[in-house]
């Protein structure tokens, strides 16, 4: 791995972000992904459907009520937050890190009046739009299920987008100082997997040790998770709003270190 002090040179100092510009990247984007889009959402959406599947459906059976919910309805609403976090996650490491090394296209289009700012910031966008539609496209299915319960099921994009604006953040943060594709391996092992099991996804954390309950209030995907089961359940209360309120901070703390990280390996 690259030493990210270097990176984190310059880390106060004035970024510099054009919208229209932001917005022009991402329509690159969009022409690309429109190419693909079929391979794309398969890839990232039929595991999640399995998960649903076997374990709603399977385990389920053995399983009792869990805070008034059955099984297959208290891991719905994990399994689109967890689903969104992949997509984001995939995009953001191998697909941003291809672009950036291989391909040459942040050099390329910083060659334009764009910066390198805004190359960043859209890649950063656009991973928190493929978590908007990766959550989306799994919360029709929940819907086919008969597993929505509220209106406030409408309000989902919202926390969708601000934890793939996290999730993008922390997945540009490691490919701004990953030397190869093989870093990726730590970051998905060491951090993604154990957020996606300790979320609170498939049962509550409320029995787990002490420490284990600290690691899962600290991992922006347990604060996703609530605020989109409480949203998918109607159940709208001061603690979905703590939650909301976390992650917005978390999101606004960490969104500049990929700026400056990349910023810093790309232009000497």
């Amino acid at each position: 791995m690259l030493n990210p002090k270097p990176l984190l040179k310059g880390f106060f100092t004035s970024l510099d972000i054009s919208p229209a510009l932001v917005s022009r990247i991402l329509y690159r984007h969009w022409l690309v992904f429109a190419k693909t889009w079929k391979a794309n959402i398969m890839f990232n959406f039929v595991e999640p459907v399995l998960y649903l599947w076997a374990m709603g459906f399977g385990l389920g059976v053995y399983v009792a009520n869990i805070q008034g919910y059955s099984y297959l309805e208290f891991i719905a609403p994990g399994l689109i937050a967890s689903s969104a976090m992949f997509a984001t996650c995939y995009e953001a490491t191998y697909d941003s890190y291809t672009r950036m090394s291989f391909h040459k296209i942040f050099y390329a289009i910083v060659s334009t009046p764009a910066s390198m700012d805004d190359v960043v910031m859209a890649e950063l966008i656009y991973g928190a739009l493929k978590s908007v539609l990766y959550g989306s496209v799994f919360l029709l299915v929940t819907v086919l299920f008969g597993l929505v319960k509220s209106w406030w099921v409408f309000l989902m994009p919202i926390p969708l987008f601000i934890g793939g604006l996290i999730f993008s953040s922390l997945s540009m943060v490691w490919t701004s100082m990953a030397p190869n594709y093989d870093a990726f391996n730590y970051f998905f092992t060491l951090i993604i997997t154990p957020m996606f099991f300790l979320a609170g996804i498939f049962f509550p954390v409320n029995n787990l040790p002490a420490g284990v309950q600290a690691f899962s209030w600290l991992t922006p995907l347990y604060h996703e998770v609530e605020v989109i089961r409480n949203l998918f359940y109607g159940q709208i209360n001061m603690a979905t709003l703590a939650n909301f309120v976390w992650l917005t901070a978390a999101m606004l703390l960490l969104i500049r270190f990929p700026l400056v990280m990349v910023r810093n390996r790309l232009i000497q």
